[in-house]
Parts: C-alpha cells; structure tokens; sequence
C-alpha cells in the first residue's frame, strides 16, 4: 500500500485504465514518483518529443492522475506536473476492503537517486543492460539511471529523496527503510565485509557490516544475460527509527530516535546509503531493485503513525 491512495468504484474506471494503458504515460508517473517537473525536464529525461509528452500529460491530467499548474520563469511560464496519487484501488460490487489508515509505504526505484559521489568500482545495470561505460562514475549521470535495477560502487554514497506524505496532524510512532543490499568485491567474494551506513535527514542512523558480496548461486530475479561470475543478490536488511532509539533488523544500535531527524516540519525525507571514509571495512555496496537479486521489491519507506 502506498502513501496517497485513490479508491474508485469499478463503474468510474474504465478512463483512468485508458489512461494507464501506454507505456509512455506509465513512464511518466514513474519518473514523478517523489518529486514535480516540468515538461521540458520530463522530455529530456525521458527522451520523449515534446509534443508526446504534453498529450500524455493531458490524458494524465484529464484521468486525475496528475495535476499541473504554471510557474512564472526567466523565460516565461513553465507548467510544472505532479502525481496526484501513489496508488489506485478499483473497488468491484460487494467488496470490503480494510485499509491500514495508519501506515504510509513508498517504494523507491534504487535509480532515483537525487544525488551521488562514487569511486570504482562502479557501475549500473538494467534489467536489459549497462547503463553508460563500467567502472566510470559518469554513469551515474546518464538519464537511464532512472531505471537501474542493480547500482554498486567501491566507496562513496547515493542518496534519495522521498515525499512525507504524513498528515500535519500525525504523530509519527516509527520509521523503517527496507532493502536488499551487500557489500561489492570483484567479481563476487562471500568473505569480504563492508561498513555500509545509513543517513535519514543528514542524521547517521546506524552501521551495519554487510559479511560479503553474494554469488555462486544465480539471484532468482536476475535476467538471462546477467553474468553468473557476477554478484546474485543480497540480504534484506531493515532500519528502523523509534521513539527510543534506532534499530537493524530490530537491534538497537544507537539513541538516536525520532525527535532527532525532524520528520514532520519536513516535506521530504532524505535517505543517504553509504560507505564512510573512516569506515573499517571499505568493501562497497550493490543496491537491489525489484529486478534484480532475490527480493521483489526497491527502496521501501514506512511511516508509521497515529
């Protein structure tokens, strides 16, 4: 389930399915994920004829997916877009469907980043694919980063930007960030550790020291051209931030606690993965998307709250 959610009754869909039937509007919502642009920034990253996307963005628009308004530039207007909703629910006759009213979940493609520093080894796959040139960090700026479905690097960090889609009247009672992750050795290595940490609005959370870089055995989810020499998977791994303190996998492992990252005088929340400078064990990180390794599913954000 995720943070906004839009119920319809099974007469009202027939439109919006329309409108979520093509590839180019559903790449669209995609890259709107967790934060507004433009039309133009929309083509350039999508490498979509502009034409195209202000259609699409009117279909989006006219279903109630989306909504856009005009800003005031140097150049005249821009007209920024945003998504409306993170989920849809299309309610049949007689269904009884009970929501968790108090949990907010965002799934994050592992390729959003909003910003990065990297050292080699480095690189990004596709589930079709490289993106850009191995073991050069200029990859990370290619405009198909947005679909990596596997990033690794020897030292440095990413960081990523999710929407708090919190009510201003919610108490927050935990934060929780999911994913499958392991540390990066040449080729792959299940002996080589990796301090890998986590930062949750530029407050460290926590160390967990990843024992190796897994293979050997093919990831369930990865594609056919994938190297079987190559790193497989990871392990799934969950931090978690209370009102005591901050946990791995239910561990406590600092004070650092809720009332410390802020959460709810924020429109964002920063998520920074990483490895530090004066880590012990510098042995990097591969980051999983829902493509790739052995788990289905990408960065995945919990707000609990009352």
């Amino acid at each position: 389930m995720y943070g906004k959610i839009f119920e319809i009754d099974s007469n009202e869909s027939v439109e919006i399915m329309k409108a979520l039937a093509s590839e180019p509007r559903m790449m669209i919502l995609d890259l709107l994920n967790s934060s507004e642009m433009t039309l133009t920034e929309i083509s350039e990253v999508l490498d979509m004829p502009a034409p195209s996307v202000t259609v699409n963005i009117k279909k989006l628009e006219e279903a109630g997916l989306i909504e856009t308004e005009y800003e005031s530039g140097s150049h005249g207007s821009r007209k920024i877009c945003r998504r409306t909703y993170d989920s849809i629910v299309v309610k049949f006759p007689g269904a009884n469907i009970d929501f968790d009213n108090n949990l907010v979940e965002i799934s994050m493609p592992i390729g959003n980043y909003k910003e990065f520093e990297v050292e080699p080894t480095c690189g990004l796959a596709t589930e079709k694919d490289y993106i850009g040139i191995l073991d050069d960090e200029r990859a990370f700026l290619e405009p198909e980063h947005i679909y990596a479905q596997l990033l690794w690097f020897k030292k440095g960090y990413v960081k990523y930007k999710f929407p708090n889609n919190l009510a201003s009247n919610s108490k927050l009672t935990s934060l929780e960030i999911s994913m499958e992750i392991c540390s990066e050795a040449p080729h792959y290595n299940k002996e080589f550790p990796s301090d890998i940490t986590v930062w949750i609005n530029g407050t460290e959370i926590g160390t967990w020291t990843s024992p190796g870089d897994f293979g050997g055995q093919q990831g369930k989810l990865n594609p056919e051209w994938w190297n079987p020499d190559q790193t497989q998977y990871g392990l799934l791994k969950l931090w978690s931030v209370r009102s005591d303190g901050s946990y791995i996998d239910g561990k406590k492992i600092s004070e650092i606690n809720l009332d410390d990252l802020d959460v709810m005088n924020q429109k964002f929340i920063d998520l920074k993965i990483g490895i530090k400078d004066d880590a012990k064990n510098v042995g990097g990180l591969n980051l999983f998307g829902k493509k790739f390794g052995n788990y289905e599913q990408d960065l995945l954000l919990r707000l609990r709250h009352e």
